[in-house]
């Protein structure tokens, strides 16, 4: 049998697809047992137990797996990368049921310095799925840490990182900005407020309005349960609005986005204030894009592996 395993390790989680010989999706099975909260016996038995029953195939991972604090550190590989690239780079290790795992290098933007682990695979995944957009794109990644990115002729070429989601949950949590606000509510007049407030903050940004959040509350303008959604639409809109105004991503076509549908749904209903188009959200690019490299170094052997190339001026 051929085909591949490929495995979205992340900080929080483990999602591993089983993909056939043709590069789709057999099975999709998802673990809260990111490299910071692995099961008894570490990676190995995270492994084994999310793909028991499954085919001995090639396995190829992306994501935090292969940082400092993961399985095996990849050494970052700097912008621009493209899918041959990032599989040159790819490093392996034997896993104690005798079989190799693959993983993927992350990329490092020097104009930030920023970097990335498992978004530049989602990003090629979501390539060979729509190859009218290699040429020149522009891709949001909504979650825990944020990714704007560019991509330019089929290679990752520029990418920021905001930590909107990361900044929500302290604020959330740990900050006298929720205090008493109770369970979270859906209101969207309250998240369409704090994103237009984050819209029209000028150069002074969102940053500036945190503390309208209890200010408004406490002269009951806003209710205490509606808080949450507009602290979320304040950050989500300061995201849009410093993103556009560092001028490094087009917004001239739809934006395209990856990642939850809920998230994402929320992000274009935020871009609507700020009269963006956002396409619909991608699930899965992740899968794609190890299917990919996997073709370009040899784990796979498939006649229909390349997606075709474009070309552009960017």
């Amino acid at each position: 049998m051929s085909g591949l395993i490929g495995l979205d390790w992340g900080t929080s989680s483990l999602r591993a697809y089983w993909l056939d010989e043709a590069g789709e999706i057999r099975e999709t099975r998802a673990r809260p047992w990111g490299i910071r909260h692995l099961p008894d016996g570490g990676f190995d038995a995270a492994l084994t137990d999310i793909t028991a029953d499954w085919p001995r195939l090639p396995r190829l991972a992306c994501g935090m797996v292969g940082s400092h604090q993961g399985w095996l550190e990849v050494p970052y590989m700097d912008l621009p990368a493209d899918t041959a690239q990032l599989g040159s780079a790819v490093r392996s290790l034997r896993a104690k049921d005798g079989l190799d795992v693959h993983i993927v290098p992350g990329l490092r933007n020097p104009q930030g310095p920023d970097v990335m682990r498992g978004e530049e695979t989602q990003l090629l995944g979501a390539l060979t799925l729509h190859p009218v957009l290699i040429s020149d794109s522009t891709w949001i990644l909504p979650g825990t840490h944020s990714k704007w990115a560019r991509v330019c002729d089929g290679a990752v070429a520029d990418f920021r990182t905001l930590m909107t989601g990361e900044l929500f949950a302290l604020l959330r949590q740990h900050s006298i900005l929720c205090t008493g606000s109770g369970d979270a509510t859906a209101d969207t007049d309250a998240f369409a407020r704090g994103v237009i407030a984050a819209r029209d903050s000028g150069t002074a940004g969102a940053f500036s309005l945190l503390f309208s959040a209890r200010a408004l509350m406490l002269d009951g303008a806003l209710a205490p349960d509606a808080v949450p959604e507009y602290l979320s639409g304040l950050l989500i809109g300061e995201e849009l609005r410093s993103s556009l105004a560092t001028n490094r991503f087009r917004h001239d076509a739809p934006l395209q986005l990856i990642g939850d549908a809920a998230l994402c749904a929320r992000y274009r209903l935020a871009a609507s204030h700020f009269n963006l188009d956002l396409a619909d959200s991608l699930l899965d690019a992740a899968a794609h894009g190890l299917w990919q490299i996997a073709c370009d170094i040899g784990l796979v052997s498939t006649d229909s592996s390349a997606a075709p190339k474009e070309t552009s001026s960017c």
